[in-house]
């Protein structure tokens, strides 16, 4: 990491603090592309088994999406693209190829993942995703925080994902802590919305 990309990350991690110093109980992140820089390479592993569907996949997809459970991800490729495969069926073939081919290319968002770091023990850490637990728990451990997670919400978990507020409500359940002392850390669209819908506060990393 170069001089002024270590000066930007600290600068975005002084912005973190500040913003979360006090009135809150609980932090409850994202996985990917909150804590994970891999946003990249979960694309390619979508796009990967899409064309074993014979889907021309355009990655923005996944962007617009984000934070979506795979299953729901799935769907969503079927009603755009006309297609009909069976969605567990993908979001099983997503994850391994995730695992399998792209999870080396994971790197941790340096800022985020410190922000973490510096407060676990001191406020209760929860990981709140719309991946698959296998996913996640291994994206963690790679990123060297797994122990850190005091809950882990992930899709599946709950009837509903993000954007309903079910899987902060649960991961809020868990820490036992109040919705309203719990602040999320999100990179896009729908994890905010459920954010606003659990009555938490929440800041888009991706925007700092």
């Amino acid at each position: 990491m170069n001089q002024k990309t270590t000066e930007l990350n600290q600068q975005k991690l002084d912005k973190l603090n500040k913003l979360t110093a006090t009135g809150f109980d609980a932090f409850l992140y994202d996985c990917d592309g909150t804590l994970a820089d891999n946003m990249h390479a979960h694309k390619a592993a979508y796009v990967k088994v899409c064309l074993e569907h014979g889907v021309a996949l355009d990655d923005a997809l996944i962007d617009e999406l984000a934070g979506w459970p795979t299953i729901a991800v799935a769907a969503e490729i079927c009603k755009r693209y006309g297609a009909s495969f069976d969605h567990e069926a993908f979001a099983r073939k997503k994850s391994q190829t995730f695992i399998e081919d792209y999870i080396a290319q994971t790197l941790p968002m340096p800022f985020v993942v410190d922000h973490l770091k510096t407060h676990a023990g001191k406020i209760k850490i929860g990981v709140v995703s719309g991946g698959r637990q296998s996913t996640v728990s291994k994206t963690l451990a790679v990123l060297g925080i797994d122990h850190l997670i005091e809950a882990l919400v992930c899709a599946g978990d709950t009837e509903r994902g993000k954007p309903y507020p079910d899987p902060f409500l649960l991961a809020a359940a868990q820490l036992g802590v109040a919705p309203d002392r719990c602040m999320v850390f999100e990179d896009g669209v729908p994890g905010v919305e459920a954010a606003k819908a659990a009555g938490m506060q929440w800041i888009r990393v991706d925007q700092l």
